[in-house]
């Protein structure tokens, strides 16, 4: 699990290329030994019991890693009632834990987290869509967001007046992953945000962690536990445009009456010695109208939130139907694919150096399988080499000489596999 982190990158914006091996991890291992590159049968059967090996000693180390995971979430679940028996040094430190060690799994897996900037580009991307959102992220003390695989998509949207629909590239991220934080309950000092949280049913101090898949890079901020719809400028031209032109006519015409009916009202509470006939029916007229304006405005306002349902409703089914899992079953999730992805890795840096003609250094080795996946499967993969090869340096499969790369033969790989294994169950000196 051990990787290199020189060769993480993590740039603002997009690589048109991504680390993750889009290919199941058997086709692979069967492409490999159907490449050729191994002298016979005997020693495709022996590539496969190293690939075996392999895989039974990630699975053994990240099955450690999955209970460190849960532990340490332990305290932080929304699910369970907080624990109050723990200080805040403690939870502070399994916090810390559980940031770096999610983080690191994330990264194993071929997640790239996503930098500020380039979570604010994507959202100013969002002013050619109708509607807007907003998201209080005074709410929440940290808030990351992982992204793993991409691709383009058309959306269509509506034109001017809705008479026609325009096409706009988006960006869509294969897979999201989002870790927020909320503020402990010491440190909501806000009446409004309290209440906020309880409508949301979302406890203080908690960490709510997401998985998405194909999201479009500007509803990023409609993932947020709190976040809500709020109309475009163009639909509250649309709404406030009628209502000015239907409200003006009857507040001029309640202007001239208005008068009046304080008038008649002071009589009725003695404020006035008398009203007349013609007042008394102006009285009436303006009453009249004030219960128009007023039943105009209520129905302005029910046109107002019935179209925010309307958007709020959309939103919701759009997250909802990406919604992969959800916090501590996102863990059981996330290690299964940075192993699948350790092994691939490791299986491809092997072969490659195995049934090298000659050493090849390390940018020849990345170049070579990086081919080799084009041709073999037609995905474009910028191959974390440093990771891969300190993999195999870590079990002492790799060899140097000077910038020249190659592992041990088989039968010694093999032996060297078993050993590390074994190691695993020996009584540790004391």
């Amino acid at each position: 699990m051990t990787s290199s982190s020189t060769d993480r990158r993590q740039p603002d914006a997009v690589d048109d290329r991504d680390h993750f091996i889009a290919v199941r991890k058997t086709d692979i291992l069967d492409a490999l030994i159907g490449h050729g590159g191994l002298a016979d049968e005997t020693q495709g059967d022996k590539f496969r019991q190293i690939c075996r090996r392999l895989a039974a000693l990630y699975h053994y180390e990240y099955f450690a890693e999955l209970e460190r995971l849960h532990d340490d979430y332990f305290y932080f679940d929304p699910e369970l009632e907080p624990h109050a028996r723990f200080d805040q040094a403690a939870l502070e430190r399994a916090y810390a834990d559980l940031v770096a060690s999610f983080a690191t799994v994330l990264a194993d897996a071929n997640f790239v987290e996503m930098s500020h900037a380039e979570i604010a580009q994507a959202h100013r991307q969002r002013s050619t869509m109708r509607v807007e959102i907003e998201a209080p992220v005074d709410d929440f003390r940290e808030v990351r967001f992982f992204r793993r695989g991409h691709h383009e998509e058309t959306l269509e949207t509506p034109g001017w007046l809705g008479l026609r629909k325009r096409a706009t590239q988006v960006l869509v991220y294969d897979d999201i992953v989002m870790f927020v934080a909320m503020k402990p309950e010491a440190e909501i000092v806000s009446r409004r945000e309290r209440r906020r949280l309880a409508r949301g049913k979302i406890r203080p101090g908690s960490v709510l962690i997401k998985y998405f898949r194909n999201i479009a890079g500007i509803d990023l901020n409609a993932l947020f536990p709190n976040v809500r719809v709020v109309l475009s400028w163009r639909d509250k031209i649309l709404l406030s445009g009628p209502a000015l032109a239907g409200g003006l006519p009857i507040l001029l015409k309640l202007a001239s009456t208005i008068t009046v009916l304080f008038l008649v009202i002071g009589f009725y509470f003695g404020l006035s010695a008398s009203v007349a006939d013609e007042q008394m029916a102006g009285a009436f007229a303006a009453l009249s109208g004030l219960v128009a304006l007023g039943g105009f405005v209520m129905r302005q306002w029910l046109r107002y939130q019935r179209q925010s349902l309307q958007y709020q409703k959309e939103l919701t089914e759009n997250v909802y139907f990406r919604n992969v899992n959800n916090n501590a079953g996102i863990f059981d999730a996330m290690i299964g694919a940075a192993e699948d992805q350790e092994c691939k890795e490791a299986f491809l840096a092997f072969y490659f150096l195995s049934t090298a003609s000659s050493a090849p250094d390390r940018a020849g080795l990345e170049d070579s399988i990086e081919s080799w996946l084009s041709c073999a499967f037609g995905v474009a993969v910028g191959f974390k080499v440093g990771d891969a090869l300190a993999k195999l340096d870590r079990l002492g499969l790799l060899l140097r000489d000077g910038e020249r790369l190659s592992v041990l033969p088989l039968d010694a790989a093999l032996l060297k596999l078993d050993g590390v294994w074994g190691d695993f169950f020996r009584p540790k000196p004391s």
